[in-house]
């Protein structure tokens, strides 16, 4: 902490992970916090970030970072493949750290054919990442800072609230559906898996994933049973390099060596079943949700698109600087807005209660062993595509 008893955080990376950490932050004054120092890797971009979030400090380099002795917290959200060196580089530091998800993957080696993602085995990805993150694992364990898992789902009022509902009723989830869908990513390494560790399952579908596997966990405490993932069966695709230029007008999506579409089914050891769905082809905006069969309840979670409000314009004018919503390429004709974004999609409560962990020295509610089941079936269901049949786990 700095002098006047507040927590400094410094940040790495500037992109739309900051931003929506950053915009969480601000709502939230419940610990003192300081906004010390920012780094990214391009100097333009850092220093607008700067001046936009009021941080102290602006740099190019990450090292800055780990020597100020000042800083309490490193909030990484960076591509994934430069995650695993931070995290440890950090906890070296002793700095606590968050995490944006993914928590690692697999980014290739010095004798892989490139590209990557077309060449090497998932089977070798799988085995690789098992291996790392196992190392990982002893690293965090081993230090007495706190490791922090940026998975906003868990944080979102309707899940939240999903798992109040379990626990009290001490109810069987059943079957679980999870999906979250848009038209492609804004970031320009998204098609290319040495930089995120695979495609849009990876990008998108892991954010349903975790919320089903954290509602499990949930539930197996309130019904003090042991519930894991049994095995992992999926299908894996690329549908947009088969558009020509004009059908793929509308769609961002530019897949290089990554799938853009996913669907995996999650099979449990207490006989539950989850579908997790994921496509970079969904027009309209984002597609979020968590739908819930129980044996004595039904839960829907919607996370987007909400009917809070409703718009209709004719036409843009003066609406330049006004947010409706994610991945939205117009704004003309009837829309559902994002109200109170950062906090329906978990964001303020996530850092909420990052912060009171440090501040308060007490376990977050998404830590480590999230972040590792989450990656393990990612790539397990990678495998899975890979290979034509169930991994089991």
């Amino acid at each position: 902490m700095n002098d006047k008893g507040e927590l400094c955080i410094g940040m790495a990376g500037a992109g739309r992970a900051t931003e929506l950490h950053m915009n969480a932050l601000l709502r939230y004054t419940g610990v003192p916090i300081c906004f010390k120092h920012i780094i990214a890797r391009r100097e333009e971009q850092v220093m607008e970030a700067k001046e936009r979030y009021g941080f102290s400090r602006a740099s190019l380099n990450f090292e800055d970072l780990l020597d100020d002795e000042e800083i309490d917290v490193i909030d990484i959200c960076t591509p994934p493949y430069v995650h695993k060196d931070m995290i440890v580089s950090a906890l070296n530091s002793d700095k606590h750290v968050i995490c944006e998800k993914p928590l690692t993957g697999y980014f290739g080696s010095k004798e892989d054919a490139t590209p990557i993602g077309d060449n090497v085995s998932k089977v070798k990805m799988f085995d690789k990442l098992m291996k790392e993150i196992d190392e990982l694992r002893k690293v965090i364990e081993s230090s007495d800072k706190k490791f922090m898992y940026a998975e906003n789902f868990v944080y979102a009022p309707a899940v939240t609230k999903a798992a109040e509902i379990i626990r009290k009723k001490q109810s069987r989830i059943l079957y679980a559906k999870g999906e979250e869908s848009l038209k492609g990513s804004s970031s320009h390494v998204a098609g290319e898996w040495d930089k995120t560790g695979g495609g849009t399952f990876i990008r998108t579908g892991i954010h349903p994933l975790s919320a089903i596997l954290w509602l499990k966990r949930v539930e197996a405490e309130a019904r003090c049973e042991n519930i894991r993932v049994k095995s992992v069966f999926a299908d894996m695709g690329r549908i947009t390099p088969s558009l020509n230029e004009y059908e793929h007008r509308h769609i961002a999506a530019k897949p290089h060596d990554v799938e853009d579409n996913g669907t995996v089914i999650l099979h449990f050891t207490d006989g539950s079943k989850a579908v997790i769905m994921a496509t970079d082809v969904l027009l309209g905006g984002s597609k979020n949700y968590i739908e819930l069969y129980c044996n004595d309840a039904a839960i829907n979670c919607n996370l987007t698109m909400s009917n809070l409000m409703s718009t209709y314009f004719l036409d843009e004018d003066r609406l330049g600087d006004v947010y409706l919503s994610e991945m939205l390429p117009a704004k003309t004709g009837w829309n559902n807005p994002f109200l109170e974004d950062e906090i329906i999609r978990g964001y303020t409560d996530e850092m909420r209660d990052f912060m009171d962990s440090i501040y308060y020295d007490r376990h977050p509610k998404s830590g480590f062993d999230l972040a590792y089941d989450s990656i393990r079936i990612v790539y397990a269901a990678y495998k899975s595509s890979e290979l034509g049949t169930a991994v089991e786990l």
